[in-house]
């Protein structure tokens, strides 16, 4: 009896490479998370290094294997998703600097970097046809307006760098040495056309608008995209020997962070089917929560909404539309809320001597207050600190807290966490509401990521969303999701869709109640009228 093969989903997030290990049927044997280095040269800016990236995401695979026990020849396949961040690279394949330090070893211009909100307003004024399936709007988020920056800002950059990668295409290439983009990069954050032609195309008058046809010129941006999935190649002798697995082993094209979580959280709808019918995902919302937010679902037909990205075609689950929604700021939120106080320290020094997290002691604080969602009536957030991704689309916009007094206590600390949580719940609830008034309708959350430990950020989610949240059997649903990718690409499922049935399962359900529903309809519309108020003292100070 021969050994049980494994698969390793690889997972680039904003903070960490971490990895995993998987049976074919879904069962993780092993993982392991290492940190990632990040610059912050000046306000807005966010940089990373790929060789930092590509050695940490090396440790994680070693360390995830030896945990599961696994010999080299058991892994048959690998794939990887990551954060959507732009890479350069030179004619040798060494990092070319995007940084105004000019140190080569930054890179990447991070997901979260907002240095191009000038070039993505450029853009939109401009109102080209592609910006249709962007939601209406690019962000500065996506891809065209950073590579706009560079080349206005960074010329030499722009001149010498000889490849231009989305963050997982990068990690594919440094793994098998094929140029691989995937559909849901290219689709998702470069305006790539993925329904038109048979595999897909550019459209160069988007970019010539702007003085970046330039950007396909010698291999810099392939002409076409491959599926996710699909078979990029094969692990080369030095990638083998950086993780520690066999030359040879199958190399999945990739995906998007959020995009994995949202494969690997929904496929438990089809878990009771006989073979999956991908009609089943079009009540379901896929969120992942992080840093920032996600918020995916598909359907067989486009449906654009003014605000929200996409529609994508098969830049998630083959042959469907994705609707992608989302906030900027949701667990780099809390954490900041939490952080910016002077109960901070102390509350880490009973998180560290009780052996909780600090949520767990914020969530106690809450409970020992009644635990009622009205203790936060006097206190009102609109989380907007970094910008509205959606259904807003506009990064300028600010955060706003209504309510705080002098009170230093850990309850006073509590309260805002608590409205914070709260406020983040209502952009979802708004990002919902955006897409049942456009032909989806949604009803039930499939959850993963950060979030999802904290089960007051769950309560609330489900309460203030009036949808039932499912959660997966396997919590670390990134990274299943990535697995999938390379159970297909070695040949063990035919498609994805049969993978994510073969591999997900769902577990606990968080049951939406209505007991203050009357309470959370009136701070929702409070939560509108914050962002009015706000436009209002924008155009009031516009002379100044």
């Amino acid at each position: 009896m021969g050994r049980e093969k494994l698969v390793v989903g690889i997972d680039i997030g904003t903070g960490s490479a971490r990895a995993g290990a998987f049976t074919l049927d879904g069962r993780m044997l092993g993982s392991h998370s290492v940190p990632i280095k990040m610059g912050k040269p000046k306000p807005e800016f966010v940089e990373q290094s790929s060789e930092d990236i590509w050695k940490a995401a090396c440790t994680a695979v070693r360390k995830a294997c030896a945990q599961a026990k696994a010999k080299p020849e058991d892994v048959v396949g690998v794939s990887y998703d990551a954060t959507c961040s732009l890479v350069a690279l030179d004619r040798s394949g060494k990092p070319v600097t995007v940084s105004p330090t000019g140190e080569d070893e930054w890179n990447v211009v991070v997901w979260m970097d907002h240095r191009a909100i000038e070039q993505a307003e450029r853009i939109n004024s401009a109102g080209h046809e592609v910006l249709r399936y962007v939601g209406g709007r690019i962000s500065p988020e996506m891809e065209p307006p950073k590579l706009l920056w560079i080349k206005e800002n960074l010329p030499d950059t722009w001149e010498h760098t000889a490849k231009f990668f989305d963050l997982a295409d990068f990690m594919v290439y440094r793994a098998c040495g094929v140029d691989a983009r995937s559909l849901c990069t290219v689709v998702c954050k470069w305006t790539y056309l993925g329904h038109e032609g048979e595999e897909g195309r550019w459209e160069p008058s988007f970019f010539e608008q702007f003085g970046l046809l330039d950007l396909f010129d010698g291999g810099r941006v392939p002409d076409v995209a491959r599926p996710m999935g699909q078979r990029a190649g094969e692990l080369t002798d030095k990638a083998a020997a950086d993780m520690k697995l066999s030359p040879g082993t199958a190399v999945g094209v990739g995906i998007i962070d959020a995009h994995a979580g949202g494969l690997g959280s929904m496929g438990s709808v089809f878990e009771d089917m006989d073979k999956p019918d991908t009609a089943a995902l079009e009540t379901v919302l896929a969120l992942i929560g992080g840093t920032s937010s996600c918020h995916m679902a598909v359907s067989s037909d486009p449906r654009y909404i003014n605000g929200i990205w996409g529609p994508y075609y098969s830049a998630m689950v083959p042959g469907m539309w994705l609707t992608e929604g989302g906030q900027s700021a949701t667990g780099g939120l809390v954490d900041y809320t939490i952080e910016n106080n002077s109960h901070h320290p102390k509350l880490c020094e009973e998180a560290k001597k009780t052996g909780k997290t600090v949520y767990e002691l914020l969530n106690e604080a809450v409970a020992a207050m009644g635990g009622a969602p009205t203790v936060t009536r006097e206190l009102h957030v609109l989380p907007y600190h970094h910008g509205n991704r959606s259904p807003r689309a506009d990064a300028t916009l600010r955060g706003v807290v209504d309510g705080i007094s002098l009170d230093q206590s850990v309850d006073s600390v509590a309260k805002l966490y608590y409205a914070t949580v709260q406020a983040i719940a209502y952009g979802t609830r708004h990002i919902v509401e955006s897409m049942n008034g456009s032909g989806y309708a949604i009803s039930r959350i499939h959850a993963c990521g950060g979030g999802t430990k904290n089960p007051l950020w769950l309560q609330e989610h489900a309460d203030i969303s009036g949808c039932d949240i499912y959660l997966p059997a396997e919590p670390e649903a990134v990274l299943l999701g990535t697995a999938i990718l390379a159970a297909v690409a070695s040949g063990h499922y035919a498609d994805i869709p049969t993978a994510m049935k073969g591999m997900c399962r769902s577990g606990e359900v968080i049951r939406a109640r209505d007991t203050h529903k009357a309470y959370h309809d009136a701070k929702y519309a409070v939560f509108h009228r914050m962002y009015e108020e706000q436009q209002a003292h924008r155009k009031a100070m516009a002379g100044f």
